[in-house]
């Protein structure tokens, strides 16, 4: 695999070994932010068996998975920081660890609002398991490479939650229990955590390494937070991924409720999530040629455009499923043309502070966009209506967010890669 000059030294491996290739390095990526999705998606169709269980009314029954999506972008300004001190591996094998401990609790939860406690916990602590694949491969790649391998990564990662329902049904099917899911949750981790600990080398090289200073880790992630031509992007893909939050907290009742169609609840959800692989695998195609300005740029528009026909059918009385798949499917699909390319340019210029800025730009995305999901999701009234709305509006402002970094200027370039001659790094 090509590296940096910077980074061949941490990386090399040692002679007895062979060297963990490109290939190896996205699957690993992916597969560990995929685990951390698998605790998101496998337990949507255990919510009714959950609250039965558990005595939980209504809509309350998101909060299993909201306060673990809320928690984990609280938690996602502790790891970069410590990893941009200490290495990414440690800290790395660190959030698995709880994570697998975590899932054990939950499993034995005795009440909801126990598990409402423990999963919280996990969110928070687990956060490393998504905020340092990104700082990982920033240490090796930059620009529009970066923006393929991310796409690539994402297309992985997005067949977990294609069929994390599929194997939850399974699972709750075969053991008769929803306590199953949480179980197969730290059998899977076990199996990330050796992977991790075995092949993965570090990657932050020791002329890289930031202090444990308050003020300087402060400051960088200030830094990655308020440069102009970054924080529009990272800020807009908070909101569009909001209301994708939105759906993944409904989705469950939306598909069983509002349409009938609770049997085939994780077809319809594999179809959807499927979707977002397939754009993100056409992305790692075409990016590289086009860059990742240009073609997220042309996806948010789309973006918008398909959210205003998701607007018109959820007000046209009673909206048919035909009508929802499809049309949610298509902006789940745009999602991955938007999301990993929005990453990639907002990293691009955080090299020697990656570890910092994934965080930083992590703990935005995913405290703005799992308060933005929590409440549309807690707006459910037995229609589509609150997430189409929801769609539409923040594809809008996401607009409006990236004309700002971007001055106005869309599907090209920024000024600063144009100097710093990062556009294809």
């Amino acid at each position: 695999m090509a590296t940096s000059p910077a980074s061949s030294s941490p990386v090399a491996a040692s002679p007895a070994r062979k060297a963990l290739g490109e290939r190896e390095l996205m699957w690993m990526m992916a597969m560990l932010m995929a685990l951390n999705a698998f605790g998101i998606d496998a337990i949507l169709p255990a919510l009714d068996a959950l609250a039965a269980d558990l005595s939980v009314p209504g809509n309350d029954r998101q909060f299993v998975i909201g306060v673990y999506l809320l928690a984990g972008g609280l938690g996602s300004l502790t790891p970069g920081a410590l990893a941009d001190r200490f290495g990414r591996r440690p800290i790395l094998l660190g959030a698995v660890a709880v994570y697998i401990v975590l899932s054990v609790l939950s499993a034995l939860a005795p009440t909801y609002n126990a598990l409402i406690a423990v999963r919280a916990a996990q969110g928070f602590f687990a956060a490393g398991i998504v905020a340092l694949p990104p700082a990982i491969i920033r240490d090796r790649v930059g620009g529009d490479k970066m923006a393929r391998m991310m796409s690539l990564i994402f297309v992985i990662f997005l067949m977990v939650p294609a069929v994390a329902p599929t194997i939850g049904e399974g699972i709750l099917q075969t053991f008769g229990s929803w306590r199953a899911i949480f179980g197969v949750m730290a059998v899977l981790g076990v199996v990330m955590g050796a992977w991790v600990f075995v092949r993965l080398p570090e990657s932050l090289t020791e002329e890289n390494r930031q202090p444990i200073v308050p003020r300087a880790i402060a400051g960088n992630m200030l830094r990655a937070l308020t440069l102009p031509s970054v924080s529009g992007y990272v800020i807009g893909s908070a909101l569009v991924f909001g209301a994708l939050f939105g759906f993944i907290n409904s989705s469950q009742q939306l598909i069983t409720q509002t349409f009938g169609a609770g049997d085939i609840f994780p077809l319809v959800f594999g179809i959807c999530a499927g979707s977002m692989a397939i754009a993100s695998w056409s992305n790692s195609r075409i990016v590289e040629r086009f860059g990742a300005r240009r073609v997220s740029h042309t996806a948010l528009f789309a973006f918008i455009v398909v959210a205003a026909l998701q607007v018109m059918f959820a007000f046209q009385g009673e909206e048919k499923l035909w009508h929802f798949v499809p049309l949610m499917a298509i902006n789940m699909a745009l999602l991955g043309f938007i999301g990993s390319n929005f990453g990639a340019i907002a990293m691009n210029p955080f090299f020697a502070i990656a570890g910092a800025a994934s965080s930083a730009h992590g703990f935005v995305r995913m405290t703005t966009a799992a308060l933005l999901g929590g409440a549309i999701g807690y707006a459910y009234d037995g229609t589509a209506r609150p997430l189409a709305l929801a769609l539409l509006a923040s594809g809008l402002v996401c607009l409006a967010l990236v004309l700002w970094s971007e001055k106005g200027k869309l599907f090209g370039p920024s000024d600063a890669d144009e100097r710093l001659g990062t556009g294809s790094d």
